[in-house]
């Protein structure tokens, strides 16, 4: 039985990613920060699949976490197939860099950045061993070209760091059967994040050429699908996933 470590992975868009990878028949580990309610219903949901399914708690900021997240899954289930780091902290007050504290501008760079550096370099071995991995990372809309993002400017550089971090791990780790690949979810808020597609289409959204929100499920599809056995041709993509926003502008280069 394959098995997945999910970071955050026990509410938002990363339960959503959780609950896709139990759906096909993997083990999993989530984690997640402080919210242990949320933990607790994830477990309670799937209840059934108790035997498949690790919670633990962990901040993507500390290696020490990171590291017992890795020694706790391989002592669980022998194991690390896929390494989806869905976590990442992100401040919500609009500032510009040079109002960033040192705490915020670290907690950026260490959860976002550093923490896939220290996960991966202890799964590595792992994967090579198996010789086979799937590194999933989450970046922004165009994180490809490293666009500049006023008030976002902390995240956007861990992000777009991630992004040349993520294609250099593809192309070292090839040989190994590893593939490494972003996904770009566009604008999905509040409850979407945990939605089907299905919901989604029954509510209009201007905001979209499809005319509907992106889904937690729209986002956990290309997931699995990256991972699938079968999808070892894609690595190093930085794909967007966003419903089609922003692709003329970016076409047409305005």
């Amino acid at each position: 039985m394959k098995h997945a470590i999910i970071t955050a992975g026990t509410k938002g868009l990363g339960k959503k990613v959780t609950e896709a990878f139990l759906q096909k028949g993997y083990s999993v580990t989530a984690t997640f920060r402080s919210d242990r309610e949320a933990a607790e219903a994830l477990k309670n949901e799937f209840q059934h699949l108790s035997g498949r399914l690790l919670l633990l708690q962990g901040d993507v900021t500390k290696k020490s976490d990171l590291d017992a997240i890795i020694d706790k899954t391989m002592q669980a289930y022998g194991r690390i197939d896929c390494l989806i780091n869905n976590a990442g902290p992100y401040i919500f007050e609009r500032k510009k860099l040079a109002d960033y504290s040192d705490d915020e501008w670290y907690s950026m760079i260490e959860g976002n950045l550093s923490s896939v550096f220290h996960l991966f370099r202890k799964t590595v071995p792992i994967m090579r061993e198996q010789k086979f991995g799937r590194l999933i990372t989450y970046g922004f809309q165009d994180a490809a070209s490293a666009p500049g993002w006023l008030h976002r400017s902390a995240f956007s550089a861990s992000k777009a760091g991630l992004a040349s971090l993520t294609k250099s791990i593809a192309y070292e780790e090839a040989e190994n059967g590893i593939t490494a690949n972003m996904i770009c979810p566009g604008n999905i808020m509040g409850d979407m994040k945990e939605a089907t597609i299905d919901s989604a289409r029954s509510q209009h959204d201007p905001n979209t050429p499809i005319g509907r929100s992106g889904t937690g499920e729209d986002i956990a599809r290309i997931i699995t699908f990256l991972c699938d056995d079968q999808s070892d041709f894609i690595t190093g993509a930085i794909i967007d996933a966003n419903g089609g926003a922003d692709v003329l502008r970016r076409k047409s280069g305005n």
